[in-house]
Order: C-alpha cells, then structure tokens, then sequence
C-alpha cells in the first residue's frame, strides 16, 4: 500500500474513533438557542394573548412581540461533538449544565418555578400598565402558602384574603407575622378573612366581598423554638377594575414582563404605540414599571431579527451583552421603565430615531 494512502486511511480511522468517543461521551453542557416569538397583540393558537372586558379597547397595528430562549431539557445528556457544534455555531450557546439547573433542579422543579414567574409577570404587566394610565389597583393581603402539619392546615386556604389579626387590620404582608408573634406558643390567634372562593366570585364582578369569617388558631413553636407560629406565609394580591386575561401555553418565566405590559397599554389607548412597526423586546417588569435583567439575550435578538423585527427594546442591564452581538438589521432601545419604552416608540412614530436611547458595549 502506497505511503500517502496507508496516512490517509490511518488518519480517517483516527478520526472516526473520535468521533465515536465524542458521541459516546457526555459533557456537563446545556444548549440555549432562540426560541419561538409571540406577538401580544396578536393570537397563539387561535386565541388572543390579551384579552380585556369590561372596559372600552381599542385597535391594534404592527407587532409588540415577546421573545424566548429554547433550552435543552434536564435529563439531556449533551455529547462532546454536540458541544463543539454549539460552540462554533452562530445561533445557540453552549452554558455549563448548572447555570440552567442549579443544585441538581430536575425538569419538574424548573417547570414549575418558570410557571409561577410566568404568573407574577403577568400580574406585575397589568398593575404596572395601569398604574401606567393612572387607572387605581388594590391591593390585599392573601395566604400565599399553608404549611403542612400546622395550625394552619385545612383551616386557611392558599387565596384567602386576610383582613385583620385579633381584630387589628392588616395592610402588609408583613403585619401578619407581627401580630402572629405577639403571642406565645399554644395561645389563640383571631384571623378574620375572606375565604378565597368568596373573594374570587367578589373579583369577577368587580365588587368588594363584604363577607367575612373568623378563623381561631392554636398557635405553634417555630422550628426555632423562639416564636410563636400559625404555618402561613402571607402575600399580595391585587384587585383589578376590570377583566385582563393573558393566554399563552408552553411560555415561562417572568422576561415577557414588559411587553405584555405595553400589550395592554396599546390596547386601552386610543393611538397605536406601534405605528405599525415591528418591535420585539424582554425583560421583567415590577409593580412600579421598572425594567429588569434577564438570560438568554443574545438568543432573544436572533430570534427576534429571525422574525422580521427591526427594533427591540432591551433593558438597560443587557444593553452591553447585546450590543457585543446585534444582528443586522436590528435596533437596540435601551430601558430602564414602562414610561422609557412608551416615550421611545413615540419617537419611533415620529420617526424621530437620532433620538433614541441606544445601547452600548460598555
């Protein structure tokens, strides 16, 4: 056998052994890689993504679209020729196994805290749109949680609103477990509440429940042995004056925050926010409107561009990321509030763009 072909047959057979090793291998790696874009003025499945009754809506034009980032699943084992191709390639990233599931977090406990961000997102996007428009939201104080095998259990329920701890009202959260520890283990404690089914059947008709019971609890011993405990944590809630429904499957964690919000905005205001532009966007948003962080940004503006988005709005702590690595044809908007993003898609429809806040690598 020739020289040159013995060296080209033992060089194709070294490499066909590695590539056989590097499937056969796994890596601690994950892949993130741009996921689907919904457009909240618009449908998904057939259905609207927001919906509003009870209050007079107007016309939509152009796209206000959320974005996401597809991840590969917790029991995937990701192989070393995998890795290297996600590496080299343009639209994915390579992440190490731990930064998507931290300590060990299987499919279900990640799905699962995704789906409760995903559900305070939304509610931060309506409080935080209508607060936009100056339009009034409540707020109570609700059982978040109950305890297993504690007083509490089976005599208060997760949505139960509380009004008052041994006849004093309470307004925070927080007043409950004050009132709750002025007394010693074993003594009663008087809640006085609105029992959940109440409440939701009073929210739905946009009335306030004037019904209400009163709940004596035996108080506990915390683990601690230093307090005196019922086995709740108390949370807020919020009392909207009409109907906003948010419908989208298979979506989680809170980075839809904003656009939702500016979903909701454009509906309720008689001019487009638009101007029949396409916008893409992320980041979290809270109760007062402001714009938060979150991961999977460079993914986020390939999906977006991949859509037919030119502009997307980005918050200010991503600006640097993303600036690193724009895709063409794309322009980044930096920030920080709902009343950032509503001023600057008013100079997108003036067509005011020198004006802009941009985003910059440092």
């Amino acid at each position: 056998m020739p020289r040159r072909t013995a060296t080209m047959l033992a060089s194709t057979l070294v490499l066909i052994t590695l590539l056989c090793v590097g499937v056969l291998i796994p890596v601690p790696y994950s892949e993130m890689s741009p996921g689907p874009t919904v457009n909240t003025l618009g449908e998904a499945r057939g259905e609207p993504v927001l919906s509003i009754s009870g209050h007079q809506t107007y016309p939509t034009t152009g796209n206000l679209n959320m974005t996401t980032v597809r991840v590969t699943s917790a029991d995937y084992k990701m192989n070393a020729v995998e890795a290297v191709y996600g590496w080299l390639a343009h639209d994915s990233v390579i992440v190490p196994h731990e930064t998507l599931y931290p300590d060990g977090k299987t499919e279900e406990q990640s799905s699962q805290e995704n789906a409760e961000e995903f559900s305070q997102s939304q509610e931060s996007a309506k409080v935080s749109a209508l607060r936009e428009l100056g339009i009034p939201v409540t707020t109570r104080v609700v059982v978040a949680t109950v305890v297993k095998g504690t007083p509490a259990e089976g005599r208060l329920h997760a949505g139960d609103v509380i009004r008052a701890v041994d006849g004093t009202a309470v307004k925070q959260p927080g007043d409950v477990a004050k009132l709750v520890t002025r007394h010693k283990p074993g003594e009663k404690v008087v809640f006085t509440i609105v029992p959940a089914k109440t409440a939701a059947a009073a929210e739905k008709a946009h009335k306030d429940a004037t019904e209400s019971e009163k709940v004596v609890l035996t108080t506990a011993r915390s683990a601690e042995g230093d307090r005196a405990i019922v086995g709740i944590q108390a949370g807020t809630d919020h009392v909207f004056p009409f109907t906003i429904d948010i419908k989208l499957a298979d979506v989680g964690g809170p980075s839809a925050g904003l656009m939702f919000s500016l979903g909701i905005l454009d509906k309720l205001t008689p001019d487009s926010l638009t101007g029949g532009k396409f916008i893409a966007g992320t980041g979290t948003i809270d109760d007062d409107g402001k714009v938060g962080p979150i991961g999977g940004i460079e993914m986020k503006l390939v999906g977006a561009r991949n859509a037919g988005a030119r502009y997307f709005l980005t918050p200010a702590d991503n600006c640097a990321a993303a600036a690193a690595d724009t895709p063409d044809g794309l322009t980044l908007i930096k920030v920080n509030t709902i009343d950032d993003a509503t001023k600057s898609l008013e100079k997108l429809r003036k067509g005011d763009t020198a004006s802009l806040p941009s985003c910059s690598r440092s």
